[in-house]
């Protein structure tokens, strides 16, 4: 490959660093970006202390205006009608692969490069998302909503390594990895907490109900809620409670075996290669981040995506995303709306 100037997303972690670290040892001349996207000045003192080491420039943009309108909004107006968001996957559709790459550009940047661990490939003339190498780290699950231009120019040095590779690299260079880990970036803390800072008297007590209507408790916010979860119900049983889902401001609660499911309908859906499949597609579909894929059918239906599991499966939550695979590649998915 031809050297290139690369604007690498230098969040401060030792992915990103190490991201950077493998480019510049392969000629190019690498650039580390920071995207502030909070008030929280600890990321970008990382990010700098990084691009110090790497002996690279270091610049930061300043995003945290569209990040809280495109992220931060919609992640609040999620829990507030029930749902469980993903904000990452927004983040990287919107943010990282849209506004911060096309700052790269405008930086005079050949390529855009991040940390994550996910491979692409050209496949027929168009590109390909194909999940890491690691499948422990693999971090394709985010990455469903990006577009063949979202992926025009952009490196994934990581895609081939694995996590431990990746750390005795960036430590044998002087970086180590970070004793802070946050849950959801932008959120320093307890995000049921952050919800209620910030929605105040929008967020109301109410009930929870059985599957037959008949009230076991109450609750402070449905916000604090997820589909699966048993811990916090503050309900006696002699069998313990999960919910088993959220009907306006009621939380439903079942027994175990009330969380498995086979269907769902989707919206939102994208196809990374730009073309919806015809007819009914076999794939594996994931339903959340740490979920294992399993086999399915899936096929759309107007502007949804239906989607049939061969088995039942566990917990499938509105608002998290459904991401279909075929072997490793990343067909596409969308936001599942309903369990039917």
């Amino acid at each position: 490959m031809e050297a290139l100037r690369v604007a690498v997303a230098l969040s401060g972690g030792i992915d990103s660093f190490t991201s950077a670290l493998l480019l510049k040892q392969q000629g190019h001349e690498v650039i580390g970006v920071f995207m502030r996207v909070s008030e929280d000045t600890g990321g970008m003192e990382a990010s700098r202390q990084a691009a110090e080491i790497l002996g690279i420039p270091h610049i930061v943009l300043d995003l945290r205006a569209p990040f809280e309108e495109l992220v931060v909004e919609p992640f609040l107006k999620g829990y507030l009608s029930g749902m469980t968001p993903n904000p990452c996957v927004l983040c990287n559709e919107l943010v990282k692969f849209s506004l911060m790459k096309e700052e790269a550009r405008r930086l005079g940047a050949d390529a855009f490069a991040t940390g994550h661990y996910v491979r692409k490939a050209s496949i027929g003339g168009k590109w390909a998302l194909l999940r890491g190498r690691d499948r422990r780290r693999d971090q394709s699950y985010f990455l469903w909503r990006l577009t063949q231009k979202h992926l025009q120019g952009v490196l994934f040095p990581l895609g081939e390594m694995t996590k431990e590779e990746v750390r005795r690299i960036a430590e044998a260079h002087g970086m180590k990895a970070p004793v802070e880990s946050r849950e959801i970036c932008f959120i320093k803390g307890d995000y049921r907490r952050f919800i209620e800072d910030r929605l105040g008297q929008s967020v109301k007590p109410g009930p929870i109900v059985d599957l037959k209507g008949r009230v076991l408790g109450w609750h402070s916010g449905i916000h604090r809620f997820t589909v699966g979860q048993r811990h916090g119900l503050g309900i006696r049983a002699e069998r313990p409670y999960y919910v088993v889902k959220i009907r306006g401001n009621e939380i439903v609660v079942g027994r175990e075996e009330d969380l498995y499911r086979r269907c769902l309908r989707a919206r939102g859906v994208n196809w990374i290669s730009g073309e919806a499949p015809k007819g009914v597609i076999s794939a594996e579909g994931q339903i959340r981040y740490r979920h294992q894929a399993a086999p399915c059918r899936a096929w759309m239906e107007g502007e949804s995506l239906l989607c049939e599991f061969s088995k039942p499966q566990r917990a499938i939550t509105p608002g998290q995303a459904l991401v279909l695979y075929q072997g490793e590649r990343v067909l596409g998915g969308g936001w599942i709306e309903e369990v039917l």
